[in-house]
């Protein structure tokens, strides 16, 4: 007999949980300034996890306020990298000691299968922070070749403030994208979890104080986009944004830093990412089965998910069937069984969206092949089945625009350069993937398309040395690998002049 949770277990333990509910500044859980509260609501039944605090300019100003203090007395910035790497090291090990904890909230809170916050989000977050307090303490400053009469030293020293503005669909993953360079640099963070899905934010917050980093160094303030968020954006003492998140608020976070103090700021935004089959694929049955998971994969909530699928003529309708083959046995299911490999959608808003542009896809003529359905209503959620449309033409708008759904265009192509020109015919430059055996083509094609990532022969392969990010409108600045680290440092020349 198996030892292995189940559904059952897990519903037990989410009745023992103890959630934080509470802003996290300055070391301490703290009520919002005015008392106000949102609702965290469970995608998974629609019920309400916890009233959790909702954080508006005057919370903003003092979580701030207590990040410059940290930063400016140097008890985390001053810090030699190897004393920093301790601590962190210890904070990651402090996240895998409290996975399961963790792993249960992220499902509860955003509704993604438990086997993915477990197999992927728990684990890859505390994998990041480790990985950045190993890399922090091998980076060296430089020396320029100047004139031997002048000594030229290159220094990266830590930004400062950062706000950290992160999304509902992979919390704790992606906060930690931005954390662990963050952190490991020196900076004091400020970090603004989406209203959807706060609570592993808040729950990490204690453990990095458990770990030992210094009070102010890490804050959470829950709240709206629209009043904590913009606070973040528009403050004078935030030397650095880095936000994941859709493209129309990122231009938000440009217009508010031209409007405050030219902070800098980093942007992951959407993507509309192309998956490219081509007639001569190594094996197709592979590559239908990576186009199923790219699309279906945490319900399509995912910004590089291979929303076009683009195939070559002569294979199509085959490779079509077998991508619905696949995808037929990828129905939604209760997040908390750990055999469901798709989950709920977050919210009812998000819900409407993506049944929204289903109804577009019929009106504007593409083929419904699969789904477009609404199921398991009766247990309060809100659940997708995963949905076809074939024939579709790339100037629909399900082509054009960022579903974050688990909704997949099937567009047909003839040749190579037909298959790039509407591969980079989009606003957005997130991802691409190509599957050929043709050596030539292959190079030809990731060199053509216009995204921050290409993947052949597969498709969203990850690894924490690769750099993440997109071209276009999905952004610029980069997430995890070294690369990160140029958004929470400066860099600094001191010139000596030794005669």
């Amino acid at each position: 007999m198996s030892d292995a949770p189940t559904a059952e277990d897990y519903r037990s333990q989410a009745e023992a949980l103890s959630i934080r509910r509470q802003a996290f500044i300055a070391g301490n859980y703290v009520d919002s300034a005015n008392g106000a509260t949102f609702d965290c609501v469970s995608p998974i039944d629609g019920a309400v996890l916890a009233p959790v605090a909702a954080c508006d300019e005057e919370d903003v100003n003092r979580a701030v306020a207590a990040a410059r203090k940290a930063f400016d007395d140097g008890g985390w910035s001053g810090l030699a990298p190897a004393k920093r790497k301790r601590t962190l090291k210890k904070f990651a090990d402090l996240m895998s000691a409290n996975r399961d904890e963790l792993a249960l909230l992220e499902t509860l809170d955003m509704g993604k299968p438990i086997r993915y916050s477990q197999a992927v989000d728990i684990g890859g977050a505390a994998n990041c922070i480790a990985w950045y307090a190993e890399a922090i303490d091998k980076l060296y400053d430089e020396v320029a070749p100047t004139d031997p009469s002048a000594l030229a030293l290159l220094r990266r020293e830590p930004v400062g403030v950062v706000a950290a503005v992160v999304p509902w669909n992979f919390p704790l993953l992606i906060t930690c994208w931005k954390l662990g360079p963050a952190l490991a640099a020196g900076n004091s963070v400020v970090l603004k979890p989406a209203e959807q899905s706060p609570l592993t934010a808040l729950r990490i917050a204690e453990l990095a104080a458990e770990a030992g980093i210094p009070e102010g160094v890490l804050n959470v303030v829950p709240g709206y986009g629209e009043t904590a968020g913009q606070a973040l954006g528009r403050h004078m003492d935030v030397d650095c944004v880095t936000f994941t998140g859709s493209t129309e608020v990122g231009k938000l976070f440009l217009k508010y830093s031209a409007e405050s103090n030219m902070k800098q700021v980093s942007l992951e935004c959407g993507g509309k990412s192309p998956n490219i089959v081509m007639a001569d694929a190594p094996n197709l049955d592979a590559a239908a089965k990576a186009a199923a998971f790219g699309i279906y994969f945490n319900q399509g909530e995912v910004c590089n998910a291979g929303s076009r699928l683009l195939v070559e003529e002569s294979i199509k309708d085959e490779f079509v069937e077998k991508v619905i083959g696949i995808s037929q046995r990828l129905q939604p299911g209760d997040p908390l069984d750990p055999k469901t490999h798709m989950g709920a959608m977050v919210d009812a808003n998000q819900t409407e969206r993506v049944m929204g542009y289903i109804e577009a896809g019929k009106k504007e003529g593409a083929e419904l092949k699969m789904g477009g359905n609404l199921v398991l209503e009766g247990t309060g959620g809100w659940y997708i089945e995963p949905t076809l449309f074939d024939g579709v033409d790339n100037a629909m708008t399900i082509a054009q625009e960022e579903i974050f759904g688990p909704v997949l265009t099937t567009i047909a192509f003839k040749d190579a350069e037909e298959a790039l020109k509407i591969g980079n015919d989009t606003v957005y430059g997130l991802a691409a993937a190509v599957w050929t055996r043709d050596i030539t083509t292959a190079h030809r094609m990731t060199r053509g398309l216009r995204a921050g990532t290409v993947w052949v022969n597969t498709y969203d392969a990850v690894d924490m040395s690769t750099p993440f990010g997109g071209y276009k409108q999905s952004g610029f600045g980069r997430d995890r690998s070294l690369h990160a680290l140029e958004k929470y440092t400066q860099l600094k020349t001191i010139w000596i002049n030794v005669g």
